[in-house]
């Protein structure tokens, strides 16, 4: 998957949150906490998340459960959460009123391939994408 295809994938989940009325700066701020949560899967970071509520706990539920355990994953990592995992997780919530745009966030996040950029100038131009929606997120 080229980085092309996966800003490309990103950018048409704001799409489908805009229909739930979730604005710009709330997509970026769901974004960034389920991509932190995909990324510590994917590398072995997980270490710092307590058991019980990482990315696999997420990707298991469906419907009003994962709504329900979305709100709880993102007040119990603010407080419960290590290190980093709590600073970036306290006093998070989520604007997502619809289950099935949740779910579709999470399965496309999970169906991107972050590591088949093989070529060291496609993984740093992910990297600048991801901070350039990270960094829009402060303003």
């Amino acid at each position: 998957m080229t980085t092309q295809e996966i800003v490309s994938k990103l950018w048409n989940l704001c799409n489908v949150l805009r229909d739930d009325g979730i604005t710009y700066h709330q997509y970026v701020t769901e974004l960034t906490y389920i991509l932190f949560l995909k990324m510590a899967s994917e590398t072995n970071a997980e270490k710092q998340i307590p058991e019980g509520w990482r990315w696999n706990d997420l990707k298991s539920k469906s419907g009003v459960e994962l709504k329900k355990y979305y709100k709880e994953l993102l007040d119990r990592l603010g407080t419960a959460g290590a290190g980093r995992v709590r600073e970036i997780y306290q006093g998070a919530s989520t604007n997502i009123d619809e289950p099935k745009n949740l779910e579709k966030i999470i399965a496309t996040m999970d169906s991107l391939d972050w590591f088949s950029a093989k070529e060291v100038g496609e993984r740093r131009r992910i990297r600048r994408f991801i901070r350039g929606i990270i960094g829009e997120k402060r303003e």
